[in-house]
């Protein structure tokens, strides 16, 4: 049985972090169609809960490997995009006491400048560009 299946899947592209994603929505969703059993409600997130896991299998028997792997590669650079910008929200979280941040008005740069300076001439590194602020 176990033969049957390696040579059912050889040629297949199989599992991947997208695959895994999907499977978690899909089961997320699952849980909150029993939490709003009995609802109109239920009945839309089973089908979108239903629609994911069927593109999860779909993914993961497909034999187009490189259309797959392309779709996978696209999740991770957006995934890992909204990581480090969170990580960035977090780190000027951490430093709000000690540091003011500013935009640079030309280029769109964060500038980070310590607090209790008062009126201060702050110059971007990035371009160049000059502006006052109040630390």
């Amino acid at each position: 049985m176990r033969e049957r299946f390696a040579r059912f899947m050889a040629g297949r592209y199989g599992t991947d972090q997208l695959n895994k994603f999907l499977s978690i929505v899909s089961l997320v969703f699952m849980v909150a169609a029993v939490v709003f059993n009995g609802t109109r409600i239920s009945q839309l997130i089973w089908i979108i809960a239903f629609v994911l896991l069927v593109i999860v299998y779909v993914r993961m028997l497909s034999r187009n490997v490189y259309k797959r792997s392309d779709e996978n590669n696209r999740f991770l650079r957006i995934r890992y995009s909204a990581a480090g910008k969170l990580k960035m929200l977090h780190e000027r979280w951490v430093q709000r006491k000690d540091y003011k941040f500013f935009t640079c008005p030309a280029c769109r740069t964060t500038l980070r400048v310590p607090r209790h300076k008062g009126k201060i001439n702050i110059v971007c590194r990035k371009c160049g560009n000059s502006f006052r602020g109040k630390t």
